[in-house]
């Protein structure tokens, strides 16, 4: 009896100590929040709060996640918007993160299964409402056993339709076949004869009347427009707007491709939709159904509008993307893997004015960051007909990520497009971008104290790829930057398409007035306009400071007071062109290296342009505290980098 007693001392002892440590650790794990799961073989009606209790969807943990919780997420893909009914707090922020060492993506399409080979009896069919797809490469191509079509509705917008075929994104028909570089597309262009709103083209070999209808993309200058065909003939197509801003296509330089006839369904990785029959069409050399075939179906992985303190860690996205809203603050992107972040064809959508067009995707594409404090960091982003990334609002940041493929289709959108204001844009590497990597776009948020941008320490390349004009950092028009710095960054290798005249390709322009800027320490080579160019025409372009910037300055002022006043160019390295119209102006010019005066690099060949001992660089700079500080000589040194001083880096640090 003895015995039993102790037994069940003893157990109520263990309980009663059990009691006392959940007493003293619960406070302390309230504070630390929850943890829920997510699998995709979990259950919705699980509890979420264990792994073997999985929640099956994202949305799941958002719903009812509070301030402190972090949301698990295990491998697999999630077809979803996830949209928090909560937000955190400051030190209590609501974390959605991958689970460790899995891949966890968050996905804008859906399969497109249910396939069958086209028939010659198809093309019968079709040619009733569309007699050129008989004769056509399409009939061509059914004929070799290529093309297969399933139903599938995918909208009325075929400008909004995305189809990929193995994680890659294929190309809607279109003549000349562009191949699947997205940023280096084989090109057609405007040949003798072109004028107004008429392309000539003797390559253009169709039949009179088959291109009625259709929807064309066009580039020139600085402006990517779309419109559509009102009449056609062999070698000719007549667009029903000439292109907004220039009014014109031009002999030679005006890029153009023709989309929306199913004859021109002809190679690889191509696809066709009809909206009225609800038809896919697709080129494969073999059955769709071997492959993972997908059409994107929602724009957004993660609506963050009324969200705060919320981070989002090692995630990746597909085909879709993010958006914080007008209100959110503390948002933390972290780790983001994202592909195919946004993606339309229609660029002009019916308007005629020029500044509705060329801003088209400025605002609201890629990672659209509104609100204050938000930051995007540590990401790798590819692959937008947008941005990769929208800062809009003020006090946001985007900080060490890797872009590439973005501006797809040459617009004002940029790899990071900086609206609002006060933001930081730092250590980022950006190549292979339609048009610049940065657009500084000056726009002050609704009730807010505007401040200045600091653009550093940022490695851009390979810009200006489909649209000119432009430069790797561009900033425009006619507005107080409020001492924006641009500063520390490294701008090289603009690659405008071979064959256009390379109009304005700099590694910092500040175009068509703009005034306030520091533009300091930034390096650049490989560009046609030098590493800054500044542009005053019309109201001029005031109070810039251009300090030890290495590879020269391109100038475009009219002779006339007051266009430059208060700029001053200093201790910069490399030819300065355009200098009478902006000295007139009022433009201080002073201490820099003469173009025909060598400075000695350590190894210009390999872009080390940090100075050698015996460079007349050297103990030659105004002394400018802030800028120039570092020498180990007694005075500063010409261009971006001091005598002696640790060598300053730019680009994503990973």
């Amino acid at each position: 009896m003895r015995s039993k007693d102790n037994a069940v001392l003893r157990k109520v002892a263990v309980l009663a100590a059990a009691f006392v440590t959940t007493l003293a650790v619960a406070p302390a794990a309230s504070a630390a929040g929850r943890t829920f799961y997510v699998a995709a073989n979990g259950h919705d009606t699980a509890n979420g709060q264990a792994p073997a209790a999985a929640f099956q969807h994202v949305q799941r943990c958002a719903d009812v996640m509070v301030a402190g919780d972090t949301c698990v997420i295990a491998g697999g893909t999630y077809r979803e918007t996830v949209k928090p009914a909560n937000s955190g707090t400051a030190g209590k922020p609501i974390t959605y993160r991958a689970a460790p060492g899995e891949k966890v993506t968050l996905s804008g399409a859906e399969p497109v299964r249910g396939w069958a080979k086209v028939s010659a009896a198809d093309v019968a069919a079709i040619a009733k409402t569309d007699p050129f797809a008989a004769n056509s490469p399409f009939s061509q191509a059914v004929s070799a056993g290529n093309v297969y079509r399933t139903s599938v509705d995918l909208g009325s917008d075929v400008s909004t339709v995305q189809v990929f075929t193995d994680g890659t994104m294929g190309v809607e028909a279109q003549w000349p076949y562009p191949g699947l570089d997205l940023v280096t597309p084989k090109l057609a262009y405007a040949g003798a004869g072109s004028a107004d709103a008429t392309i000539v083209d003797p390559g253009m070999t169709r039949p009179a009347g088959y291109w009625n209808g259709a929807r064309a993309l066009t580039g020139y200058w600085y402006v990517s427009a779309t419109s559509t065909v009102t009449s056609s003939a062999a070698g000719s197509v007549t667009l029903a707007a000439a292109p907004p801003c220039v009014h014109k296509v031009v002999p030679k330089d005006t890029r153009y491709s023709l989309f929306g006839k199913i004859g021109e369904l002809a190679n690889p990785g191509e696809w066709f939709y009809d909206t009225a029959a609800k038809q896919l069409y697709v080129y494969s050399t073999d059955n769709p159904a071997a492959h993972s075939v997908e059409a994107k179906r929602r724009k957004l992985a993660f609506d963050l509008t009324n969200s705060s303190y919320t981070n989002l860690t090692g995630l990746t996205l597909f085909g879709a993307s993010v958006q914080t809203g007008a209100s959110s603050t503390n948002v933390v992107l972290d780790k983001i893997n994202a592909h195919y972040l946004s993606h339309y064809t229609d660029i002009t959508q019916g308007a005629t004015d020029c500044g509705s067009t060329v801003t088209r995707g400025v605002a609201d594409t890629g990672l659209v960051i509104n609100g204050t404090n938000n930051q995007v960091v540590n990401s790798n982003l590819a692959y937008s007909a947008g941005n990769a990334i929208a800062l809009r609002g003020q006090h946001n940041t985007a900080n060490n990520n890797v872009i590439h493929d973005a501006d797809y289709l040459g617009t004002y959108a940029a790899g990071i497009a900086v609206a609002g204001n006060s933001q930081t844009v730092q250590h980022n590497t950006i190549y292979r971008v339609g048009r610049s990597g940065i657009n500084l776009q000056w726009d002050v948020a609704t009730g807010t104290t505007p401040g200045p941008d600091r653009i550093a320490y940022n490695d851009i390349y390979q810009y200006a790829r489909l649209s000119l004009d432009t430069a790797a950092i561009y900033t425009c028009c006619a507005s107080d930057m409020l001492q924006t710095s641009i500063d520390h960054n490294i701008l090289h290798d603009g690659t405008p398409t071979p064959g256009v005249n390379p109009f304005a390709v700099a590694g910092i322009y500040a175009d068509n007035g703009q005034s306030n800027l520091t533009i300091a320490n930034n390096v650049g080579w490989n560009n046609l306009e030098k590493t800054v160019m500044l542009n005053g025409l019309g109201s001029g372009s005031r109070n810039n400071l251009v300090y030890n910037n290495t590879g020269g300055a391109t100038l475009f002022y009219v002779k006339g007071p007051d266009q430059s006043t208060g700029t001053k160019l200093y201790n910069n390295i490399g030819e300065i062109v355009g200098l009478a119209g902006a000295t007139d102006g009022g433009m201080l010019i002073s201490n820099n290296l003469p173009a025909d005066t060598d400075p000695k690099f350590l190894d210009a060949a390999n872009h080390d342009y940090r100075l050698s001992a015996d460079s007349p660089a050297r103990n030659a700079a105004i002394p400018l505290p802030g800028i120039n500080d570092g020498s180990t000589d007694p005075a500063p040194s010409l261009g971006a980098y001091q005598y002696g001083a640790p060598k300053w880096t730019a680009g994503a640090t990973r």
